[in-house]
């Protein structure tokens, strides 16, 4: 019989009976009070979040360690000060995205990468740099923190007045007598933060957070609602919305298979080791994506040579899709519904507030087409239903004719080969939520309320 420990991260609780299991060798709590109440934590209150751990963490010393970001990134590495950070992307010759994630300088020499492992360890293993690598994946933490009470809370848990912390901007406080690292940022759209620190002090500096927090609303994140937010506030995640061209590379396969074997996660690091479901099919290069489709265009910068520069030059110049949402027609969404209560075959079952990436018994990856009448000119991923808004929502990388804000569409619901549904969808805004954004807040402002 095999057994599975908690997670070592997040403090275990008694009253928490819902965990699952994903890739790793612990059980993190699924739910906590509930994915409506968790999700609309990240517009009242704030939530906290310690289930992306462990979070692969690579830390780069020496003197090639910038240079090296310079010939992978699409980031201009020209500005890049202590003390601060970027959203790193990668991409193969064609333009693709193949690794994203965060990147801090913590050094003149060193600095800290956040999920580009492990084709960030691949792009070091093919260069020629005087760079000393090492892997901390394991032996830290990282936890989220946001909402508009985000500032608050971690001030209170703190004791430090964080209203000077500019976004992208990160340095050293204590929590609980720890020592963390506190970066502003997040993926919850709103005002938010990362705390990062040591494995052994993780449960000390969670409960810590999370009692300075209770006062004030907060909520903790379980991993079922943690996607969600991706997607109500337009930032496109991979493994979610679209899947990386790592297959197509025979030395980056072969790196990855004596990585896994190595891991005891073991296919984690396949980022193609999952279903393919809905109506986009089982072609899985369909379901690759450059910076611009994802809506990174602002994020390249041509000002040095970088894998893909060409393609991308092309593509910033006369963009082919542009990364919109996408808002469900609610009649057809309860059609979909009504057909499950009907004779014959019913639609694909929408019963579930979002495409949760696991499921019927491993990793599944959802992308479905977009439609004008029978031309395909988009692909839609990262379904999920918005309580803050009522409405279903995607993400989908579209054709620039058809990226106007109100163009109506079509999303092809099911498989390829089930009963299929034209579920209209209208074109909308990119981001989605309709709240200030986490890099436009003065938190100054804030601190004098």
């Amino acid at each position: 019989m095999k057994t599975f420990d908690h997670s070592p991260y997040v403090p275990f609780d008694p009253d928490v009976a819902f965990y699952q299991g994903i890739l790793r060798p612990f059980l993190i709590p699924f739910e906590y009070t509930g994915w409506r109440d968790e999700q609309m934590s990240w517009k009242q209150t704030a939530y906290l979040h310690g289930n992306l751990n462990p979070s692969p963490t690579l830390i780069l010393r020496g003197p090639d360690a910038l240079r090296f970001f310079t010939d992978t990134c699409v980031n201009t590495m020209a500005t890049f000060p202590i003390g601060t950070g970027k959203h790193g992307i990668m991409c193969d010759d064609l333009g693709r995205v193949v690794s994203h994630g965060v990147l801090l300088r913590t050094g003149e020499e060193e600095f800290v990468s956040y999920w580009m492992s492990p084709y960030m360890d691949y792009a070091l293993s093919r260069g020629d740099y005087e760079v000393e690598a090492e892997n901390v994946t394991g032996s830290v933490f990282l936890f989220q923190v946001a909402g508009p009470k985000s500032y608050e809370i971690l001030s209170r848990a703190t004791g430090a007045d964080l209203a000077d912390l500019k976004f992208m901007h990160h340095r050293m406080e204590t929590i609980a007598g720890h020592p963390v690292r506190v970066l502003r940022m997040g993926m919850g759209g709103s005002l938010s933060y990362e705390i990062h620190g040591r494995i052994e002090d993780a449960p000390a500096v969670y409960d810590a957070i999370h009692e300075a927090g209770v006062p004030l609303g907060i909520r903790r994140l379980g991993m079922y609602t943690y996607l969600m937010n991706h997607t109500e506030n337009g930032f496109p995640q991979s493994y979610y919305h679209f899947n990386y061209p790592w297959g197509e590379d025979p030395e980056l396969v072969a790196f990855l298979d004596e990585l896994a074997a190595k891991s005891k996660t073991g296919n984690a690091e396949r980022s193609n080791a999952a279903q393919l479901r809905g109506s986009m099919g089982p072609d899985i290069t369909k379901r690759y994506r450059t910076p611009v489709e994802l809506g990174w265009a602002k994020t390249i910068n041509f000002d040095h040579e970088f894998r893909g520069k060409a393609a991308l030059e092309e593509e910033v110049a006369n963009p082919r899709r542009l990364m919109r949402t996408l808002v469900w027609n609610p009649e057809d969404i309860l059609d979909v519904h009504r057909s499950q209560f009907e004779p014959g075959e019913p639609y694909a079952p929408m019963d579930t507030p979002h495409h949760h990436s696991r499921g019927y018994g491993g990793a599944i990856m959802y992308a479905d087409m977009v439609l004008d009448g029978e031309r395909e000119i988009g692909i839609s991923s990262g379904r999920c239903y918005s309580v803050y808004s009522r409405e279903m929502l995607s993400l989908a990388s579209v054709d620039a004719a058809y990226a106007t804000e109100g163009t109506e569409v079509e999303v092809l619901w099911g498989d390829p080969g089930t009963r299929q549904k034209r579920i209209r969808a209208t074109v909308s805004r990119f981001p989605y939520l309709d709240l200030a954004r986490n890099r436009d807040i003065d938190v100054r402002q804030l601190a004098r309320q």
